[in-house]
């Protein structure tokens, strides 16, 4: 039985890997300075949660086969120190992911935005057809225990390539590290500012990426986005090439049908950038032994992954939806598909600016136009989380300006936007909630219930 340390363990991925090493029999500790819910709840569930909250050099020993080091730890962290004076084996979270997978076949999710569906549909699809393998995703799934699941039987791992830095002492992107088989690339659209300040160093990084692949591998990747055109066409000759594009659809009373080799399928999901997410997740599974016939049948029953376009609320006329978007083209396109999918409602559509790159005056102006779609856009952000993040004052003005059309309205405090949502009449109208944080500390069910 290896003995294995987290350290950070309280992280969404750190927590979600603790606990699938954990079902694999190993013994697994942790610490963390903080942890919040879910994953406090989690980790005592399976009796993972540290006694103590805090550092404490006396949890690292000799005994210990593997230390994980989480990206919330920092480089001087008295554990870490103490892991590296004792010599160690120390992993990043992405690093320990391949080590684990590196006998399967590994299929790996790239791309600024679209990762986590297009795994949680490939995953679905597996799930439904009985076909084992191991997996890596960043959002919890309905049928799934855990975000992650490492076996010694399966023979495939299908991995969300996250490209963000890997751990305070790797600063390599997460996804440079797991050396796909097949791999797929959804888009590039410039993020995560802080760590990669121009947008050729970005995309570098996906350069970079379908490097790794392995010998006589593939890349799969959608081919109405130019930056993700030009990179994988750039790959080397022994890399099979495979793009993709928006598949044939219609919409008729709400729902959303492709159609597939002669044959519709109704489906839970919509919005054109979902549907070339199903392309590609379709590809894939086509590269795994399923057939296209399989893979349709099998997804007409996935609702989504949690926060991408998750129905919160739905009466004859309403409906709420809350998704994770907070970069310029995730906003524009799931603005685009709520309007597309309901042209005759009203579509009211919230977002917090919340992230590093989205509060970053500079960054401001890629938001332009990324609310045209709504019929009125609300905007808000945080001055306190600007100081908190040591960012530059930005003002309402300046917000505004940078999207660009006059449907914009912005809101420096939550609760005011609250109030403003619930004085509406919602007949016939939808509401759009999109965060990668929660509006400081909404309850969208609650919401929800309170405006029908």
């Amino acid at each position: 039985m290896k003995n294995v340390h987290f350290i950070a363990i309280g992280g969404s991925a750190m927590h979600n890997l603790a606990i699938a090493l954990k079902l694999k029999n190993y013994n697994v500790t942790g610490s963390d300075d903080e942890i919040f819910n879910p994953s406090k709840e989690r980790l005592e569930k399976y009796g993972l949660l540290p006694s103590k909250i805090g550092w404490d050099v006396n949890n690292i020993s000799p005994e210990i086969d593997e230390i994980i080091l989480g990206m919330h730890a920092r480089a001087d962290n008295p554990e870490l120190l103490k892991a590296q004076e004792l010599g160690l084996k120390i992993y990043s979270y992405p690093e320990y992911i391949y080590e684990q997978t590196k006998d399967k076949t590994r299929v790996v999710i790239g791309g600024s935005h679209g990762k986590t569906s297009i795994t949680s549909m490939i995953l679905h699809v597996l799930n439904h057809l009985g076909v084992n393998h191991d997996y890596m995703v960043g959002a919890q799934l309905e049928g799934f225990e855990c975000m992650v699941k490492l076996s010694k039987e399966a023979k495939i791992a299908v991995l969300e390539g996250d490209e963000y830095l890997s751990s305070p002492i790797d600063r390599r992107p997460k996804f440079h590290l797991y050396q796909p088989n097949i791999a797929l690339l959804s888009g590039i659209a410039w993020d995560h500012i802080n760590v990669f300040p121009t947008f050729e160093n970005y995309v570098e990084q996906f350069e970079i990426f379908i490097n790794k692949i392995e010998p006589n591998g593939s890349i799969i990747y959608f081919e109405g986005d130019e930056n993700v055109k030009s990179v994988s066409k750039n790959t080397r000759p022994d890399v099979k090439q495979q793009p993709y594009h928006t598949p044939e659809y219609s919409i008729s009373n709400g729902i959303t049908s492709v159609k597939i080799e002669g044959e519709n399928y109704p489906l839970e999901i919509f919005g054109e950038h979902n549907l070339q997410n199903l392309k590609g997740a379709q590809l894939v599974c086509n590269q795994l032994a399923i057939s296209t016939s399989d893979f349709y049948k099998a997804i007409q029953s996935f609702k989504g992954a949690s926060k991408r376009l998750e129905l919160v609320k739905r009466t004859p006329d309403f409906a709420m939806y809350k998704d994770f978007a907070h970069s310029p083209s995730k906003l524009k396109a799931t603005t685009q598909a709520v309007k597309n999918q309901f042209e005759d409602r009203t579509l009211i559509a919230c977002m917090e600016l919340h992230t590093f790159s989205s509060l970053n005056k500079e960054f401001l102006a890629q938001y332009n136009g990324a609310m045209a779609n709504a019929d009125k856009a609300f905007v808000y952000f945080s001055p306190k989380t600007l100081a908190h993040k040591k960012l530059a004052t930005i003002t309402p003005e300046e917000v505004k300006k940078a999207f660009g059309t006059e449907n914009v309205t912005v809101y420096t405090e939550s609760e005011t936007l609250i109030s403003d949502l619930k004085a509406m009449n919602w007949k016939n109208k939808n509401l759009l909630m999109m965060s990668s944080g929660n509006f400081n500390g909404v309850d969208f069910n609650e919401l929800a219930n309170e405006l029908v």
